[in-house]
């Protein structure tokens, strides 16, 4: 069991927290870590598909506990009330609720609204969760991990700033915690096109111009991310604190 050494909760099943769960790397994620022995919330929007994700995650690990809470967390008080379900410790608070609103409607009102849109859906959504759920991270050992993306580290409009704005306020909230014993990490993943992110742009030329710049010449998949998560969650990544991890197949190579 891949349980956080330095933990309070070493010689019980570990809890984690995951937002966006019910699919793609959040789904992935929470596969992995109960296989590796956590049981799990997963908060989405959509209840029907955290439900579906739940009912997979106890037939292929049935040890497993799952609870689901439907909770949009760009709403303050729907973050209120979803964090109020989780009555237990959390070990690893993965942040993986986002996406890209592309719309940038008409003159700077429209940029306006992307920006914002894209900001909202991105670092609100991981601020508030973790801010709401801080007084219950195990200390020491707690984990906090949030899902990034390549286009924080070289430009994509309003995704590309919300999700570089993750990056500035990760390390920020990393220096915080580090003397309690919580590290703080982000993971930004290239081109993984199983996943909702991608629904509607699976296109061949699309595919071919991301494939064209992934020096391994082929896509990842949810679960490679997904490994990058059990690693930081696990007690191997105990050390490991204010970083961003790249898994993109050498599509941008690493920036120290």
């Amino acid at each position: 069991m891949s349980t956080p050494t330095d933990s309070p909760s070493a010689g019980s099943r570990p809890f984690a927290v995951i937002s966006g769960g019910g699919s793609g790397i959040g789904l992935a994620s929470a596969l992995r870590l109960a296989r590796d022995g956590f049981d799990l919330a997963l908060i989405g929007r959509r209840p029907d598909v955290l439900e579906a994700a739940a009912a997979r995650l106890s037939a292929q690990t049935p040890a497993v506990h799952v609870r689901t809470i439907t909770a949009d967390l760009q709403d303050p008080a729907q973050v209120e009330r979803a964090a109020s379900e989780v009555d237990a410790p959390v070990d690893v608070l993965l942040n993986n609720a986002g996406g890209n609103v592309l719309d940038r409607g008409e003159g700077l009102a429209g940029i306006a609204a992307n920006y914002e849109a894209n900001l909202r859906l991105n670092v609100l959504t991981a601020v508030l969760l973790t801010e709401a759920l801080l007084p219950r991270i195990t200390r020491p050992g707690g984990r906090i991990i949030s899902i990034s993306s390549i286009a924080a580290l070289r430009g994509a409009n309003g995704y590309g700033a919300a999700k570089a704005a993750i990056h500035g306020w990760m390390m920020g909230l990393a220096a915080e915690l580090a003397p309690e014993g919580v590290t703080v990490n982000a993971i930004a993943p290239g081109y993984v096109p199983d996943t909702g992110f991608w629904d509607g742009r699976r296109t061949p030329e699309i595919v071919a111009s991301r494939l064209a710049q992934v020096p391994m010449n082929r896509a990842g998949t949810p679960d490679e991310v997904a490994g990058a998560v059990a690693y930081l969650a696990g007690p191997e990544g105990g050390w490991t604190t204010g970083q961003i991890i790249q898994v993109n197949g050498g599509a941008l190579f690493g920036r120290g």
